[in-house]
């Protein structure tokens, strides 16, 4: 049987992310950490007209390395949110499935968060509304460095950087058909947007596809 897994909260979280909801019967999500920049915690990767497009979600008072992460607030000082969506709809508003999907999201982008981890769950459950993962998620309820056996530690494994990145040999992207493929090549674990809003009612079958 398949161990539990441990991994932080992140902003829209690529493909890889939601290929461990699928492979492991239980996801611990860690809510007790401390902040650590560079990661996916606040950005996201989009497959884009110009490519690979990274958005970033602004900070106050810099990038809060070391702070408890459901204190890390957002600097709203522009209109940050506004300037996603605004790429996201250009990324994929010729996709077959935004129409579908966006007006779920919409809504978050449109409310005012302070802190980053509010914002990051609640992005988290309009995912999960559209992909009917059968396994069970919780959040963790203190900080174990070191998590018991039964729970495989995946904290800081899946990120931005390939410097940081870990062998997942659990993991191998399936290409799909992304909207501008044509002018690029294939962009494999981008956001789950990606794959939301280009495969529809497939992408429990694409995340399945990815597991070894």
């Amino acid at each position: 049987m398949e161990k539990s897994i441990l991994v932080e909260l992140q902003y829209l979280p690529p493909i890889q992310f939601f290929s461990k909801l699928v492979k492991h019967p239980k996801v611990w999500i860690e809510q007790h950490e401390n902040y650590s920049k560079g990661s996916y915690r606040n950005r996201c990767h989009l497959a884009s007209a110009q490519g690979l497009l990274r958005l970033s979600i602004p900070l106050e008072g810099g990038k809060h390395q070391q702070q408890p992460i459901k204190e890390v607030r957002i600097s709203n000082k522009e209109n940050w949110q506004h300037q996603h969506w605004t790429a996201i709809k250009s990324a994929y508003g010729k996709s077959p499935f935004f129409e579908y999907y966006a007006d779920g999201f919409l809504p978050i982008y449109k409310k005012k968060y302070t802190h980053l981890w509010e914002w990051n769950w609640d992005l988290l459950q309009q995912v999960l509304a559209y992909i009917p993962f059968e396994n069970e998620i919780e959040l963790t309820t203190q900080y174990d460095k070191h998590p018991s056996d039964d729970v495989l530690d995946f904290r800081n494994k899946i990120s931005p950087k390939a410097q940081n990145n870990f062998e997942d040999t659990s993991f191998s992207p399936v290409k799909y058909n992304q909207v501008f493929e044509e002018r690029h090549e294939f962009l494999a674990n981008m956001s789950i947007l990606d794959l939301l809003f280009c495969k529809g009612p497939e992408v429990i079958v694409m995340l399945e596809r990815s597991v070894r």
